[in-house]
């Protein structure tokens, strides 16, 4: 195998091993009054992930929030294991951001619900 073509595959394994692990998962989310882009930003296979984008546009007023927050799931019965996917977490000072695999945007300030609609995932 000449030198050339060993170099050539050698970046298309690397080319191809850099956009696997830097792809992210992008799913949106639309309710009555936010449309919600998610970007999961780790990589394939993994059960949970601390790398998750959130961009909230207000269809009112067309204003965006950005945050970074998590994956969220139940514990198996060992207490420690994740299990059941539950949604993502984004936190932004007191206030907490949660949308559910069903669809569901909650925002809670400091335990208190402030807003709970259904949404679309698209």
């Amino acid at each position: 195998m000449s030198a050339s073509l060993k170099r050539g595959l050698l970046a298309l394994c690397c080319f191809a091993a850099a956009t696997s692990a830097d792809a992210a998962e992008t799913q949106t989310l639309d309710t009555p009054s936010f449309t919600i882009t998610i970007d999961v930003r780790c990589e394939e296979g993994n059960v949970t992930c601390d790398d998750v984008r959130y961009v909230g546009t207000s269809k009112k007023t067309g204003k965006a929030i950005r945050l970074t927050g998590r994956t969220r799931h139940t514990t198996c019965a060992d207490g420690v294991t994740p299990c059941r996917f539950l949604g993502y977490e984004f936190k932004n000072g007191a206030t907490v951001y949660f949308l559910s695999d069903g669809g569901e945007l909650i925002v809670e300030q400091r335990g208190k619900p402030l807003l709970r609609e259904q949404g679309e995932w698209k």
